[in-house]
């Protein structure tokens, strides 16, 4: 919900500072046929241009990954969320953008060329550079719209192709930037709209160069740390998950209960979203004194199959975070799908005995949902947590292998005002949400973790 909320009141705020400027009621009654169509091609030329300018500004200042964004949005998932969605809806601009453009031959084809606008006055020391700057826009349209296509079509190419490609995408926003710097007409850059779009170019060239620079993820959130011990849990390697214990340095200031790090090993791809499957100080520390943290990783595409040949205690690993808030209070129900269960095994463990600041806490109900029970090698710990836990957590197992998935039916029993917290895969959360839309009183949260 905060992220159709913010999509919507950007979309809002950019049409209402290019309203203020262009004025698009004024003029357009009453004239002839020919110059109304000339000016509804150029309104929808200008409004189109600062749509798909303004969302690639907000792409790139979301890629910073900034921690004060997660409050505002309500996790760095949603961060990515917003994201993603933003870049869509920049990529439907610049199409209709595109269209207005090329509206000039059927509209001269059909009335004519009379009533054409004359060509708007832009910046002093843009005038020789029109052309240029319509080329370069142009460029990078292609290469946006084949961008948003390879993202959305995920299996027109794999994930670490699609990665390296996209890092293209703040050279493409620059050459927007310089486009829109260079044709904006002059008018456009009184108040509200010219600062406006001062503010959106100058924040998103700083986030596009800094993005090319290599320097995201790498401030004070960024800790290097060191692999200690990686364990197989299960039989199969590529199949079982993989637990990776990291000693994190002294600069690490430590998590809350179902946060996630983006964890990036050394010699191989870059970051990756990994759910801190341990609770504050539940692993200890090495005999140096570093503090341990577990990440339970799913093999789940062709990297995370390999990690457990890759991995080596002693290899070095990049810590950037923690992020995320998948620790609420209260009454709650817990609703885990497979590897959805690794910010449950955090919270777990925050309740077990001797763990701080428990009396706060209130009894909960886990449902975790796994393809086979007989073969879930976290299953066992999870049973384990679950009877130890204080104030205890009631488990309910719903085992794919026996027929028995879960069902909104199933969150029934535990009452009409649930704060129902879910992670697990997308068909899964797709059925609770629906669940919850109908049921007044069931609060969901779900994090969103594909982060393409």
């Amino acid at each position: 919900m905060r992220v159709r909320i913010a999509f919507g009141a950007w979309w809002l705020g950019l049409t209402l500072a290019w309203m203020a400027v262009a004025a698009p009621w004024v003029g357009g009654a009453g004239v002839a046929e020919p110059t109304f169509w000339w000016q509804l091609r150029q309104q929808a030329l200008y409004l189109s241009g600062v749509w798909s300018i303004g969302m690639m500004s907000l792409v790139m200042l979301l890629s910073l990954r900034q921690r004060w964004m997660e409050w505002p949005l309500g996790g760095m998932d949603q961060v990515y969320r917003l994201h993603k969605w933003a870049g869509i809806g920049a990529a439907v601009a610049a199409v209709m953008h595109w269209g207005a453009k090329e509206s000039s031959g059927l509209i001269k084809d059909v009335w004519g060329a009379a009533g054409r606008p004359a060509r708007d006055a832009v910046l002093a020391w843009a005038v020789d550079w029109r052309g240029t700057a319509k080329d370069l826009g142009e460029w990078a349209f292609y290469a946006l719209l084949a961008l948003v296509v390879l993202t959305l079509w995920q299996r027109l190419l794999p994930y670490r192709p699609w990665r390296r490609l996209h890092r293209v995408m703040p050279a493409l926003y620059l050459m927007l930037a310089f486009h829109t710097l260079a044709l904006m007409p002059l008018s456009f850059w009184r108040l509200p709209m010219g600062g406006l779009m001062a503010v959106l170019l100058g924040v998103g060239s700083v986030a596009a160069l800094w993005s090319l620079a290599g320097r995201i993820g790498r401030g004070r959130n960024s800790h290097r740390g060191q692999v200690h011990a990686v364990q197989l849990l299960g039989p199969v390697a590529g199949r079982d998950p993989l637990e990776v214990l990291c000693a994190m340095p002294t600069t690490w200031q430590g998590h809350q209960p179902g946060q996630f790090v983006f964890a990036s090993f050394e010699g191989l791809e870059g970051p990756h979203p990994f759910t801190i499957a341990s609770a504050p100080g539940s692993c200890g520390s090495t005999p140096d004194g570093r503090p341990l943290l577990r990440l339970v990783i799913k093999p789940l595409g062709d990297y995370t199959r390999s990690l457990h040949a890759a991995l080596q205690p002693g290899q070095a690993v990049r810590i950037e975070g923690p992020y995320g808030h998948f620790d609420g209070q209260g009454t709650q129900v817990w609703v885990a799908g497979g590897v959805g269960v690794t910010p449950f095994l955090a919270l777990l463990e925050a309740r077990q005995p001797g763990a701080a600041q428990t009396d706060a806490l209130q009894p909960a109900h886990l449902h975790y949902c796994t393809r086979n029970a007989a073969q879930d090698a976290v299953l066992p710990r999870v049973r384990q947590l679950c009877e130890q836990a204080q104030p205890p957590v009631h488990l309910q197992v719903h085992d794919a292998a026996q027929g028995d998935c879960l069902r909104p039916e199933h969150l029934v029993p535990h009452g009409t005002a649930l704060d129902i917290w879910l992670c697990g895969p997308a068909g899964l959360g797709q059925a609770v949400r629906q669940a919850a839309d109908r049921q007044r009183g069931w609060r969901l949260h779900q994090e969103a973790f594909q982060m393409r």
